[in-house]
C-alpha cells in the first residue's frame, strides 16, 4: 500500500498535478479505499524523474517494517511502436534495499502488489508512455538480515510479497481464526481427509511449484493449536511442510513459533546432536552458532552422514511432539507428516509418515 502511494505520488508529479500530502490507494477486486499518508515528493535529475517518499504504518508492534522508509521513483519512457515485445505498461525496478531472487535476479514481487500498482497508476500514465517505476527501501537490506529471506532465495533486501491490504500480526489470535476459517471451509468441500500446512509465504510458493495435488492451508506461527482445530474437525493426515529454522521449534515443544515468544532452534539442535552421539568439540561449535542453516553447514563438513542422521531424527521428532501436543488436548489418531527443505528451498527430509508423501512434493 505505501509503495503504491508513493509510486502515485511521484507519478503525479512527474505529469504535473498538484502534491496532497496523501493518497486513495484503490484494492484489486474491492470498493474500498486506503488513505496512504505521503512524507514528500520532488523532482529529482533534473525534471526527468520524480521522487515520492512514504512510511510504512502498520501499526503492528512487533513489525520490522513498520516506519520503514520507501522511495518510489518514477520516470516515463516512450513506447516504441515499432517493438513488438514492448507491452508492459510499468517496468518494476528492485533497486536498493529491495529483496531479488537469487537465480533469476527478479524482483520478489507478488502478484496481489503488482495488481495493486497496475490499478492505482495506468489511469496517470499518459498515453504513449510507460513507466519505468524503481523501489528504494533505504533500510532494506539492514532489516532482511533479521528475516529468513535468505534461506528461501531472496537476497540484497526486503521482498514485497503481500497478499492482502490487511496488516495482522503473525502472533496474533486473528491470524489463527483466519487459518480455522479456511480450515472449516476446506473440510465442508469435497475433502478426501488429508491437508498440507504451509507455513509462510515462501513455503506456500515451494509448494506451488511443486504443484502438490493436496489441499493446502497456509498457516504462521499457530501451529499446534491449528493441529488440534484439525483433530477436532476430524482431518485424518497433517502434512506438515516447511523450512528447517522453522519447523525445528516443533521438535522442542514450541508449538507457537513466532520469534518474538520463542526461540531454541540451536538449544534443540544440540539436544539432537547429543542425542545421536555427536563429538562434544562439534556440539560446541553448534552451540556457539547463531542459524540453524550454520549449523547444518558445520555439520555436513564435519560428517555428511551424521549431519543427514541428525536431520532426519529431527524429521521424526517434528512428528512425534506433534501428535503428543496435539493428544494432549483430545484423544485421536491423526497422522502428522513432517517434510523439509533447506535454505536452498531444497526437500530434503522427511519423518517416518513424511515419506510416504515426499514423492507428491518432487
Amino acid at each position: 500500500m505505501w509503495v503504491a502511494g508513493a509510486a502515485r505520488s511521484a507519478l503525479k508529479k512527474l505529469v504535473g498535478l498538484p502534491f496532497e500530502n496523501y493518497e486513495l490507494i484503490k484494492i484489486p477486486d474491492e470498493k474500498k479505499e486506503i488513505k496512504i499518508e505521503i512524507h514528500s515528493v520532488g523532482f529529482i535529475k533534473g525534471d526527468s524523474h520524480a521522487l515520492g517518499i512514504s512510511f510504512a504504518k502498520s501499526g503492528l508492534d512487533l513489525d520490522i517494517t513498520q516506519n520503514l522508509e520507501i522511495w518510489s521513483i518514477a520516470s516515463l519512457e516512450k513506447i516504441s511502436f515499432n517493438n513488438p515485445f514492448q507491452t508492459n505498461s510499468i517496468n518494476i525496478i528492485a533497486g536498493s534495499g529491495v529483496g531479488i531472487n537469487e537465480n533469476s535476479s527478479e524482483i520478489c514481487i507478488s502478484d496481489f502488489a503488482k495488481d495493486v500498482l497496475y490499478k492505482n497508476l495506468l489511469d496517470i500514465i499518459p498515453e504513449g508512455f510507460k513507466l519505468n517505476l524503481e523501489i528504494i527501501f533505504p533500510d532494506g537490506e539492514f532489516l532482511a538480515e533479521r528475516t529468513s529471506n535468505k534461506s528461501f532465495g531472496i537476497v540484497n533486501g526486503l521482498s514485497i510479497i503481500g497478499t492482502s491490504a490487511e496488516t495482522y500480526s503473525s502472533a496474533s489470535p486473528q491470524q489463527l481464526e483466519e487459518a480455522k476459517t479456511n480450515l472449516a471451509q476446506l473440510t465442508k468441500n469435497d475433502f478426501k481427509g488429508k491437508v498440507v500446512f504451509v507455513i509462510g509465504e515462501n513455503g506456500l510458493n515451494l509448494a506451488k511449484i511443486c504443484n502438490v495435488k493436496l489441499p493446502i492451508i497456509k498457516v504462521g506461527n499457530w501451529i499446534g493449536p491449528l493441529l488440534v482445530d484439525a483433530a477436532i474437525k476430524n482431518v485424518n493426515t497433517v502434512i506438515l511442510f516447511g523450512y528447517h529454522g522453522k519447523l525445528i521449534k516443533l521438535a522442542g515443544g514450541i508449538f507457537h513459533t513466532h520469534n518474538h515468544l520463542a526461540d531454541g532452534r540451536i538449544e534443540i539442535l544440540v539436544y539432537l546432536a547429543v542425542q545421536e552421539k555427536v563429538p562434544t568439540e562439534i556440539i560446541v561449535k553448534l552451540s556457539q552458532l547463531n542459524t540453524l542453516e550454520d549449523a547444518l553447514l558445520l555439520l555436513e563438513k564435519f560428517s555428511k552422514s551424521i549431519a543427514e542422521k541428525l536431520f532426519q531424527n529431527l524429521a521424526n521428532t517434528i512428528e512425534k511432539r506433534s501428535f503428543g501436543y496435539v493428544n494432549r488436548y483430545l484423544k485421536t489418531d491423526i497422522e502428522i507428516a513432517s517434510i523439509i527443505f533447506d535454505r536452498k528451498r531444497k526437500i530434503r527430509w522427511s519423518g517416518s509418515n513424511g515419506k510416504n508423501y515426499i514423492s507428491l512434493f518432487q
